[in-house]
């Protein structure tokens, strides 16, 4: 029988698969360079580590950084962590998924992102049949720039973008809104959850 603190989110799956893809990934290119040309001494300094995650979060201390952050996170953000506390593919792409001790709302970690799209910006008010849409008739241009700043910053700015969690937006189950903000969009792309995002865009080419 199922708990109500029982994971409700596949993690360890998905993560492993991730995880021996891109093993398989640099393997296939390691054996594309003949071995000791330049490209081959190239892709072995660039091996993945074992495990690109890292340990679980202990609950405690979830509990202590949600004290810190002032509101509980999200339920399939809270499971990720207690699976790894963090992710780092920068071997492989522009993704960093920062541990617990490092996450912050966006106000204090970019404040220079809060500013450049936060309501200072003066975007025109979204009415809710454009911003309530997700999937592919979503428009990236139709964010809330009053959301900006109170923003969850859980991911490395790297390459122009970074992951962000948005308690604005509260699914009936606690899950908030997940964005990913690239400087190649007129805004961000949403999603209706962490689990969502990650699926959906980060890791969506190892979806089964």
């Amino acid at each position: 029988m199922s708990t109500p603190d029982a994971p409700h989110y596949p993690w360890m799956d998905l993560l492993r698969t991730v995880n021996r893809a891109v093993h398989e990934r640099h393997e296939r290119t390691l054996v594309s360079y003949p071995p000791g040309s330049i490209g081959h001494q190239q892709v072995t300094a660039q091996c993945p580590p074992d495990w690109l995650g890292a340990e679980g979060a202990a609950e405690a201390e979830i509990v202590r950084h949600e004290e810190r952050l002032g509101m509980r996170l999200p339920p399939s953000y809270r499971e990720f962590l207690q699976v790894t506390n963090g992710w780092d593919e920068e071997t492989r792409s522009s993704l960093r998924l920062l541990p617990i001790a490092e996450v912050g709302w966006t106000r204090d970690v970019d404040p220079g992102l809060a500013e450049t799209w936060g309501p200072k910006l003066g975007l025109p008010d979204i009415p809710d049949e454009d911003y309530f849409r997700y999937g592919a008739g979503q428009d990236p241009i139709h964010i809330r720039d009053e959301y900006v700043p109170g923003t969850l910053y859980i991911a490395e700015y790297l390459e122009g973008q970074v992951y962000l969690l948005n308690p604005h937006i509260v699914t009936p189950d606690g899950e908030w809104e997940a964005w990913t903000f690239a400087t190649w969009y007129p805004g961000a792309y949403r999603f209706r959850s962490f689990w969502d995002l990650m699926t959906k865009d980060v890791f969506r080419e190892f979806r089964p």
